[in-house]
């Protein structure tokens, strides 16, 4: 079976496997970034690794693009002109407190099952959509309750497999040496994140910090709400939509208050002492709320922006992280 690959927190997996086919929320690589574009400039990293992901990736039966990121809006067009992979782009209001709003992110989804119904999917019927559903929150779960018991970074890739293969994939036994639970409790908040992104949270373990909140579009920010399993029997689909279009708080939002609701109670209830900003360069989205973040959060923000060039920029977050931490000390 060909995957349905696709990065937006928005697009549920349990619709795709719903149709029969298999979802996976890819985390792409830097060293695919110049496969496809090879102009750099002004182009974000990460919209640059996922279009050379998408068209290097043999198992790929389509891919899936939101109109969430602007830049992303742009690879979807590269990818019609450069690939032959099936592309679906899927509109996502930025106005969620509407009712228009939410039938409107339903009728997207119900046009992407008919796109996934094309490529040798099966219709869905609302009992196929909520036994996936109850599968995948079950998962979910698992996977919420193994933070704590593992290294910041294990736990933070554990939720990015999720993405990619529907299971949870951090029972097996926890080694010693897998566990760091001493330092400085951080915070890291931002966009999605690359494959070498991960080596932040160890930089951050070995200058004597705890990243406790992964407030990143791939880590726990990107996890939709739990599903109410009595509503998910009743009337699948709607609760999908409350879940996914209703429980994941973005920057993208208008308003996008939720969000700094959703950290508020997260970074009080892990006594965080520190936030670590991770941005790209050209993510005007993220660019735009770093200053709101620092009067807001009353905390110290370390702003990090990144470029896509991994070998400088490794040599500046091993300056800077330290520093900050010591100056959280």
């Amino acid at each position: 079976m060909k995957s349905i690959i696709y990065s937006c927190p928005y697009v549920p997996a349990e619709w795709i496997a719903a149709h029969g086919l298999q979802p996976s929320r890819i985390v792409p690589d830097a060293a695919n970034s110049a496969a496809v574009l090879v102009r750099r400039e002004g182009v974000c990293p990460y919209v640059r690794a996922f279009v050379g992901e998408a068209v290097m990736c043999k198992q790929a039966g389509a891919v899936v693009v939101t109109t969430v990121c602007d830049q992303m809006r742009r690879a979807f067009d590269v990818l019609v002109r450069q690939s032959k992979l099936p592309a679906f782009l899927m509109n996502v209001p930025s106005m969620w407190q509407t009712v228009a709003s939410q039938r409107l992110y339903m009728d997207e989804l119900k046009r992407l099952g008919r796109f996934l119904v094309r490529l040798g999917g099966r219709s869905s019927s609302p009992n196929d959509l909520a036994k996936v559903m109850l599968e995948y929150d079950t998962a979910r779960a698992s996977v919420r309750a193994a933070r704590g018991s593992w290294s910041s970074r294990r736990y933070s890739e554990a939720i990015t497999e999720f993405g990619r293969t529907g299971k949870c994939v951090i029972t097996e036994t926890r080694v010693e040496s897998d566990l760091h639970t001493a330092g400085t409790p951080l915070a890291i908040l931002g966009g999605p994140l690359l494959g070498q992104d991960f080596e932040l949270f160890d930089m951050v373990d070995a200058s004597g910090g705890l990243v406790v909140l992964d407030a990143t579009e791939t880590g726990e920010r990107g996890i939709c709400a739990p599903f109410d399993r009595r509503t998910v029997r009743e009337q699948p689909l709607i609760e999908l939509t409350s879940a996914y279009f209703g429980g994941i708080q973005d920057p993208s939002r208008r308003p996008n208050s939720g969000l700094y609701h959703w950290l508020r109670h997260k970074l009080s209830d892990r006594a965080v002492r520190g936030i670590i900003l991770r941005r790209y360069v050209w993510c005007d989205m993220w660019h735009a709320e770093a200053q709101r973040l620092k009067e807001w959060v009353g905390l110290p923000v370390l702003d990090i922006d990144s470029t896509g060039h991994y070998q400088t920029e490794k040599e500046r977050w091993a300056n800077r992280i330290p520093a900050f931490l010591e100056m959280l000390q």
